[in-house]
């Protein structure tokens, strides 16, 4: 009996000690999305968004991806920057363009932790269509198609909400079907 409570105590012990997934927290990219862990840290586990971890390692973002937040990211996936032409994309990824896709991965990114129902909320509150201020200084418009959040950026583009409520420990992470973009 000593040996079988042994081995219940090591396991639960060993269990403890495991990352915690968020309660109902999504896969992402085929990759577990850990809520203790940051949004750097989670991103780079993602098959789905390998683009958008080497476009913010290009534009020095990671520092501050990394850091305490909280930050909502909408983050496009491998898919939604194959919509940009190869050669536009790897012009941005260019060092001279560091600037402007610093820029570009910032109006991604909004300083608070805002999940979906509460975006879902403000929505509904605002008459349909809701403002958002992003950290890059462009304002994406939030409404509801159906049961979809939607984002349309400054010329007009519009990115759905694929999966949401990624949780992250110093914020969430919505994915997107498509980059959003500054006006230019």
């Amino acid at each position: 009996m000593t040996m079988l409570k042994s081995t219940i105590v090591a396991s639960a012990l060993a269990l403890a000690a495991a990352p915690a997934l968020a309660q109902d927290n999504p896969m992402v990219g085929g990759a577990p999305m850990y809520a203790d862990k940051n949004i750097v840290e989670n991103a780079v586990n993602s098959a789905d968004h390998e683009t958008l971890v080497a476009a913010v390692k290009q534009a020095d973002l990671v520092d501050t991806l990394m850091g305490a937040g909280p930050f909502t990211v909408f983050a496009p996936t491998d898919a939604a920057f194959d919509k940009i032409s190869d050669e536009s994309l790897s012009q941005l990824m260019m060092d001279e363009h560091k600037g402007q896709l610093a820029q570009i991965l910032t109006c991604h990114v909004v300083a608070t932790n805002a999940m979906s129902d509460a975006i879902a909320g403000m929505i509904a509150d605002d008459g349909g269509m809701h403002p958002v201020p992003t950290v890059g200084g462009c304002t994406l418009q939030a409404k509801m198609e159906g049961g979809t959040i939607t984002l349309t950026d400054e010329q007009g583009r519009t990115a759905n909400v694929t999966i949401a409520d990624v949780r992250q420990s110093n914020g969430v992470i919505h994915v997107i079907d498509r980059v959003l973009l500054p006006a230019m």
